[in-house]
């Protein structure tokens, strides 16, 4: 997604309100045969009649299963006849050949529970959605050669893509509206006039999405208004816009096809995601939300609001923006001050749309908004016990220059190098475009840290001694999901490692993919540098809620063995979203790594999410 600037030019009235058929899908009722889905006069044509969708975005993936139908119950209940979904693939193919739409991934199931809940679905398969996800849902595997050209028509890259969509095809084409299902609509890559102009390139993604036997619902484009380079002329294009820039992005839209055959806004922001280092993001006023959506609506036109309920990046899949201000990690929670907040809970503006909603509902009657879960407080708790990663160790692969990520298929986690020199060392050390956030040891003590956020690539290192361990620990601080370094994003040390202008060879790699919570030797001994720690707390009740990290300082959090997410000291974010649902009565185990030293540092569990701005980049 991008921020699209205001607009402020008005459109003129088109409306055909009296002919939408406003009610949602009813997921118990006899089919109508033939089943068909088409645009038409602006509008979704749905067995031969108007349709106005008014959907909001969920993410299977950024919610935990177990909550998946109260998140779509809560979505109905707001108002919205339909969701829109991204898929995303690096979590179905996290390496070659290796497919999972299991358990948390089982997007089918996640579509059979909007159906059941009463809900068309929008499907928005990629293969790149942006999405603030890694590498803009890209398995970071297609990178490994350093040769394959992603988002283009280099034949190796579309096998790949071919293959993805065809496995995904045989989840989800059972779904599409014509087998029974409620999936109406297909998007075709996503935003690409923000990217390309390449118009081969859609059609080959529009030929590969048929191919997977996914070509029978509505196929459609969408991009930022003016940004037709992503629009095919055979198929509907859909605009992405934000509050205040309505009716002028409708406007540029009819500029460019004057009779379109669909009218609807694919991505209206009523919020906006976090980064590291700046402000928390709040939406606009939500009376100037739904002025904009009074008057989408009262067109007869049909919109998506993105986000309906942002969630949570689990694990450590956050992505990063890389543009003009620089590269901006995203952090783990994708709150988005979406209607629904991470805890799934309303808000205000939940209550402020399902007012005015009403009034578009079959008559102006909504389902019961669901009970939601309890939020709760944990009591202070230490993280007793340590162990330090120096003692806990893989086994090394040993090359002459320093090896990226890709070439362990490791999505995220830690890459630690290590290289012996003859001392005394003395002078610049300059680890060129490492990605993103390396801390720097000289025998075993910390010197210094150097962040890809602020260009930062030098230090000045001094040490005795005939002989000096470097080791230069690399964070994947976030995959870049949108900007001009996105197809190229290779993590850890990506360049010749220099000492005063002279290039360091023969490395020690050592891979920590981390995508386990460790079990290492714990011991009450204090360590200092980076390590494992871990500490427990005790309910009689569970519930949800939010624990305060804000003692720590930047690395990883699990508990009871779910990877819940980062933490880093300089905010926004200070604590994370942990469901009930992970958690059990009697002892919950909590795990962190910390790139900082700690001593025993303590944790809480809030009611509420922790914002606090402490080291801001802008």
């Amino acid at each position: 997604m991008k921020l699209i600037r205001n607009f402020t030019t008005s459109l003129l009235a088109r409306s055909v309100l009296a002919l939408l058929l406003l009610a949602p899908l009813c997921a118990t009722a006899a089919p109508k045969h033939p089943r068909a889905v088409s645009a038409a006069g602006g509008h979704f044509i749905v067995n031969d009649k108007p349709v106005q969708i008014i959907s909001g975005s969920v993410h299977y993936t950024r919610i935990p299963r177990p909550y998946w139908r109260a998140r779509l119950q809560m979505a109905r209940a707001m108002g919205l006849n339909a969701i829109s979904v991204y898929v995303f693939w690096n979590v179905h193919e996290p390496r070659p050949g290796q497919w999972n739409f299991s358990g948390q991934y089982d997007v089918a199931e996640f579509v059979r529970m909007a159906q059941q809940a009463g809900l068309y679905v929008i499907l928005r398969p990629g293969p790149y959605v942006c999405a603030e996800w890694s590498l803009g849902g890209y398995p970071a595997w297609l990178l490994k050669n350093g040769k394959m050209r992603v988002r283009t028509t280099d034949p190796a890259y579309l096998r790949a893509a071919q293959d993805y969509l065809n496995h995904l095809g045989q989840q989800l084409k059972p779904l599409l509206w014509t087998n029974g299902g409620p999936i109406l609509a297909v998007q075709v890559e996503n935003e690409y006039g923000s990217f390309g102009k390449n118009k081969q390139y859609l059609e080959a993604v529009k030929h590969m999405v048929i191919k997977a036997g996914l070509g029978d619902a509505l196929l459609y484009t969408a991009d930022g208004p003016g940004l037709w380079g992503g629009a095919l002329p055979e198929l509907p294009e859909a605009i992405d816009v934000g509050p205040g820039s309505v009716q002028d992005g409708f406007k540029r839209l009819l500029e460019f096809r004057p009779h379109s055959s669909l009218m609807y806004v694919a991505e209206y922001y009523p919020g906006w995601f976090d980064s590291w280092g700046q402000r928390h993001q709040k939406g606009a006023p939500v009376a100037k939300q739904i002025q904009d959506l009074d008057w989408i609506l009262s067109h007869g036109y049909s919109v998506n609001l993105y986000m309906f309920h942002g969630g949570t990046d689990w694990g450590f899949l956050n992505g990063a923006n890389d543009n003009k201000q620089g590269y901006q990690p995203e952090t783990t929670s994708y709150d988005y001050s979406a209607p629904l907040n991470e805890a799934g809970d309303p808000t205000p503006e939940y209550y402020a749309f399902r007012e005015f909603l009403r009034k578009y509902a079959p008559n102006h009657t909504l389902p019961p908004v669901p009970a939601q879960v309890p939020l709760i407080q944990v009591a202070p708790f230490k993280l007793s016990v340590a162990a330090s990663l120096w003692n806990n160790l893989p086994t090394p692969r040993h090359s002459k220059s320093p090896l990226n990520f890709d070439l362990f298929n490791m999505q995220t986690g830690y890459m630690l190098y290590r290289r012996q020199i003859n001392g005394p060392v003395k002078g610049a050390l300059d680890i060129g475009k490492a990605r993103d956030y390396a801390v720097v040891y000289l025998n075993g003590h910390r010197v210094g840290t150097l962040d890809r956020r602020l260009n930062q690539h030098e230090l000045n290192i001094n040490a005795l001694g005939p002989t000096v361990q470097l080791d230069i620990l690399v964070e994947d601080t976030g995959r870049v999901n949108y900007g001009p370094h996105f197809p190229t994003d290779h993590k850890g040390l990506v360049s010749p490692v220099l000492l005063n202008g002279a290039p360091i060879y023969n490395w020690d790699n050592y891979a920590l993919p981390l995508e386990q919570a460790p079990s290492p030797q714990w011991s009450k001994a204090a360590v200092s540098g980076p390590a494992f720690h871990q500490g427990s707390f005790t309910l009689d009740n569970v519930g949800d809620t939010f624990l305060d990290v804000s003692q720590l300082g930047k690395g990883l959090l699990w508990v009871n063995g779910h990877a819940i997410g980062r933490i880093w000291r300089i905010g926004p974010q200070q604590s994370d979203y942990v469901p009930a649902c992970w958690l059990h009565k009697g002892s919950n185990t909590v795990t962190v790594f910390d790139l900082d030293d700690e001593a025993a540092p303590e944790i809480s569990g809030k009611a509420e999410q922790v914002y606090e701005l402490r080291t801001a980049t802008n």
